[in-house]
């Protein structure tokens, strides 16, 4: 064969070659190209280790490598989220999933689950006073203020699930609702008698004011609770399905990672704007790679049981 036929046939291959979509990618996936969709996320997050794997991600560039470019914006709550991506405000939102399956079902917001984030184990889910305080049991807790980060969230439903394991009547607390930064200062200054914290401001509190677990939510019904995971509007899904795609390959990546503690201390120290210290000793949750329907349905039981829910909701038409 002489020459410039081998040199037309080389550059032949190559064009075909790079014709073929996905062809040649380690990964067997066609990242986004910012020419057929916007591949930018304004992503709506909480300081809390719940949210992890969206920093971890962000750290090793697994977003980067998918095309994707993530804008992050602070939110108080999961609940918060939600107005967010309704008003287009957001594209994505952290938040719980009691937040989510309420607004599914009140029709306020038509939501697309697109990652799990984060579940409870006992330990690290925990209604805290000061070493002062009159209140020592759950028993203690009736007719006291108890600070929650939003109204009608999964923090609310877990301490009522966790009273009502104790016989106490949850209807008697009256919840106060405040970021979780503000917590340990409003504890101190007697604002409220108790608070539910997370991590990272959990260990931060009983580090730094002696702060006393008085009641474990995460026990009884509301054992293994799903807490939170990632959601978008179906709007979304339709007009960027490549983006929304690449997001959640990305944070699954990610999710796995966070099942190291070791990775979850790497970058809670930056986001969270915590001692390392105190990163080294956290009480952490599970970070699943996918969404347990059945288990979602026990959060909507788990609703219905303790007056947080009316309407019927199925969470397996919400997933993308």
């Amino acid at each position: 064969m002489n020459r410039p036929r081998r040199a037309f046939l080389g550059a032949l291959a190559a064009v075909l070659i790079t014709a073929v979509p996905g062809c040649g990618l380690l990964s067997g996936e066609e990242p986004v190209t910012p020419g057929k969709e916007q591949a930018k996320i304004r992503l709506g997050v909480l300081p809390i280790v719940d949210a992890a794997a969206v920093h971890i991600a962000i750290k090793k560039g697994y977003f980067r490598d998918e095309g994707v470019e993530v804008e992050l914006k602070t939110i108080q709550g999961g609940a918060a989220g939600i107005p967010g991506l309704v008003n287009g405000e957001l594209d994505v939102t952290f938040g719980n999933w009691v937040s989510f399956l309420n607004a599914q079902a009140k029709q306020t917001a038509d939501l697309k689950l697109v990652a799990d984030g984060y579940r409870g184990k006992p330990d690290m889910f925990l209604v805290v006073v000061t070493p002062d305080s009159p209140v020592k049991t759950p028993a203690d807790l009736a007719g006291r203020k108890i600070a929650v980060n939003t109204r009608a969230n999964v923090v609310e439903l877990a301490v009522r699930a966790g009273l009502k394991a104790k016989n106490v009547d949850a209807n008697s607390v009256q919840f106060i609702e405040m970021p979780f930064p503000d917590m340990q200062a409003a504890l101190q200054r007697k604002d409220v008698d108790a608070a539910l914290l997370v991590e990272p401001f959990l260990t931060r509190a009983m580090q730094q004011i002696g702060a006393v677990p008085v009641l474990d939510t995460i026990t009884g019904e509301a054992a293994d609770l799903p807490i939170g995971g990632y959601a978008t509007t179906a709007k979304f899904v339709k007009e960027r399905p490549k983006t929304i795609d690449a997001f959640r390959r990305a944070l699954v990546k990610a999710q796995q990672d966070a099942s190291d503690p070791a990775e979850v201390q790497s970058v809670v120290t930056g986001y969270a704007k915590i001692d390392p210290a105190i990163a080294q000793v956290l009480r952490l949750g599970l970070y699943p790679t996918t969404i347990d329907v059945q288990r979602l349905k026990g959060v909507v039981a788990l609703m219905k049981a303790n007056g947080m829910l009316t309407e019927d909701i199925d969470p397996a038409k919400m997933l993308l």
